[in-house]
């Protein structure tokens, strides 16, 4: 099949490498906004809420939420899309090959959480262990696009299927462990619409409409349940059809429809509004502490040493095998930009304390911390890339 169909995710995290650009760009102007005078123009505009409302039905949120919640699902449904590709005819498509990032993510959420526990235990902060588990996709995989052809395109679909794996988890530990109630009904609604769309899939139905409509409503249900709203991308690109012969998919139509929309609007947006971090002097005081500690450790060395010791664990025992044309320096620097936390780790870091000094300071910590994972994350494997070509 033509790459040109079947690869335009690909195209997105290596081609369109400005994407990447344009996405640490934004990340600066909404660090400098956040800290000018302009600062509080620009929460009072994500605090700003717009939609609709009446006794059945509740659309009424903040421009920040509709951004993390709706904008973000579209990118999900992206990255689920060659996921699920991947699983039929590609990377994935072997038990061992299908199994690592499971194991990898597993590995890359026990490993920072008993970290962080290690330096919290017994402390105020001790709730806040679910920090550093999270892996940010988005800024991952946007990071591992400015390095082009310089890695395998395997690792790429392995650091996305690692990221959805660990960003599972992580809504899973929020569901049990941070949210106060789940309300079973909208979950019982959203299982029901699910079912629909797989039985569209399997009586052969080819037409989008019949997938996206349903998906709207499977968005809202879980959004409305507790659990983050941003699954159900995932779960939609699971029922979207494919097929391994020369015949475009409606799978492949739809990535053709959503690929450069997330590129050069949603994932800006995203950065824009998440990075929107007021940086304050008692921030730098709190890097020693055991909450910044935690975090700092957790995300910037937990993750890539969880993430490479239980996937050479399962290679040793030949469960799994390395994604094609990769090895374990690959696998060090892919665990390395797993360390990227940003929005997931803010988001539990909201959740897990009610002090706002508190907050502020995890924020500060993850920002931090974040940044010093796709710093070395991208050297290691700039460097890993020389060195294999100099030979």
């Amino acid at each position: 099949m033509s790459k040109i169909i079947l690869k335009p995710f690909r195209d997105f995290l290596r081609s369109e490498q400005i994407g990447g650009v344009i996405l640490l760009f934004c990340v600066l102007i909404s660090l400098l906004i956040a800290n000018s005078n302009f600062g509080d123009k620009l929460e009072n505009l994500l605090s700003y809420e717009m939609g609709f409302r009446n006794d059945h039905v509740q659309l009424h949120y903040s421009v920040s939420l509709w951004i993390n919640d709706g904008l973000m699902a579209i990118f999900f449904l992206l990255v689920g899309l060659e996921i699920k590709r991947e699983m039929i005819e590609g990377e994935l498509s072997s038990i061992k090959k299908a199994t690592m990032p499971l194991f990898a993510a597993l590995g890359g959420m026990l490993i920072p959480a008993g970290i962080f526990v290690l330096f919290n235990q017994h402390t105020p902060t001790s709730g806040g262990w679910g920090i550093p588990m999270a892996t940010d996709i988005a800024f991952a995989l946007g990071i591992m696009s400015l390095l082009g052809k310089r890695v395998p395109s395997s690792l790429i679909v392995f650091l996305a299927a690692l990221a959805i794996a660990d960003d599972l988890g992580a809504i899973l530990v929020i569901a049990i462990f941070y949210t106060n109630q789940l309300h079973w009904d909208q979950l019982f609604y959203a299982a029901g619409v699910f079912a629909l769309l797989l039985s569209f899939n399997f009586f052969g139905v080819k037409k989008l409409i019949f997938y996206i409509v349903p998906g709207l409503f499977l968005w809202y249900f879980i959004h409305h349940s507790g659990i983050h709203a941003t699954i159900a991308g995932v779960l939609l690109a699971l029922t979207i059809p494919t097929n391994p012969e020369k015949a475009t998919s409606p799978l492949e139509k739809l990535e053709h429809m959503i690929v450069r929309p997330v590129t050069f609007l949603i994932m800006p947006i995203f950065a824009l509004v998440n990075t929107n971090i007021r940086f304050e002097s008692k921030m730098v005081d709190g890097l020693t502490s055991p909450l910044g500690l935690g975090i700092l450790f957790g995300l910037a060395l937990g993750k890539p040493l969880g993430i490479t010791l239980f996937s050479w664990i399962s290679v040793k025992l030949g469960l799994c095998t390395l994604p094609s044309k990769s090895n374990w320096k690959h696998i060090l620097g892919l665990g390395m930009l797993a360390g990227i936390g940003f929005t997931m780790s803010i988001f539990v870091s909201l959740l897990s304390f009610n002090d706002v000094a508190y907050q502020n300071g995890a924020k500060f910590c993850v920002l931090l911390a974040s940044l010093i994972a796709g710093l070395c994350g991208y050297i290691f494997l700039q460097l890993v890339h020389k060195k294999k070509h100099s030979r």
